[in-house]
């Protein structure tokens, strides 16, 4: 009897022994890793701003990724109640998902006013701005909003306009592969450069269209077509451009933009 409890307890002891060896390895691992894995985070969302605004080769190195980025693209924290540009953040550092669940630097959004699903919208976001020889050539605008399954994120990009499509993408989701998950897909993403966002007012008129856009149309010039058989997806890209492009979103902004003739 004392030697089984023994042999129980040696197991015991070794499996506890075990356990606390793996979870100071595991923590250690990812703390060591952390920095790796922001790195590689922040040079995903640089190679996807630089896709959608039409630069560069997707086969990049990360060297290469980053002085293009750069020498071609800078970044300005905006309030986007005001439209003003803000000097209280670092562009560099600065994360708005983060920003947006903080309540001291966010809104919840009321119902009505939530189109794009997205609970809380944050006071200021980061917008990318790319340039030659000092003059705008595009700027690119983060947007997301909820799809079926998941929270799209992504960019917007625009000429110099303020009007018409550079390109637009995701660089994050979970929508069904095959369904919502053609986001992705590069024939659909190859139909949004040359659409127009806005009325001559300033109003969102961009919209997806069920069925596929009529060519002959008088508004084939801002629609585009629904993805096949993700319906719901298609909603909430339609949703999300909307609010981001109106008034809760970069509406302000884009206004003052407009005035200051940039």
């Amino acid at each position: 009897m004392s030697s089984k409890k023994e042999s129980t307890g040696r197991t015991l002891f070794v499996a506890l022994a075990v356990s606390l060896v793996s979870s100071v390895f595991v923590a250690g691992a990812a703390v060591s890793l952390k920095p790796v894995q922001i790195e590689n985070r922040l040079l995903d969302k640089q190679r996807s701003i630089l896709a959608i605004a039409g630069l560069g080769d997707p086969n990049l190195s990360g060297r290469e990724v980053k002085e293009l980025f750069a020498s071609r693209v800078s970044a300005k924290v905006v309030d986007l109640e005001s439209g003003e540009y803000s000097t209280e953040f670092n562009p560099a550092i600065f994360d708005p998902l983060k920003a947006a669940r903080d309540p001291k630097l966010s809104d919840a959004l009321p119902g009505n006013e939530d189109i794009a699903l997205i609970k809380r919208r944050e006071r200021y976001t980061t917008v990318y701005m790319v340039e030659q020889d000092g003059k705008l050539e595009s700027l690119i605008l983060p947007v997301r909003g909820y799809g079926l399954w998941s929270t799209l994120h992504g960019f917007m990009a625009v000429k110099a306009d303020l009007n018409t499509v550079v390109g637009f993408g995701f660089y994050q989701h979970a929508e069904t592969p095959g369904l919502g998950g053609e986001v992705d897909n590069p024939n659909w993403k190859a139909l949004w450069p040359g659409k127009t966002l806005f009325d001559d007012a300033g109003k969102p008129i961009i919209q997806i269209v069920k069925g596929g856009v009529d060519p002959a149309s008088p508004s084939a010039d801002h629609q585009v077509d629904a993805l096949a058989g993700a319906t719901l997806t298609s909603n909430g890209v339609d949703r999300l451009l909307q609010f981001w492009l109106g008034e809760q979103g970069f509406g302000p902004y884009l206004a003052k933009l407009r005035n200051q003739g940039v």
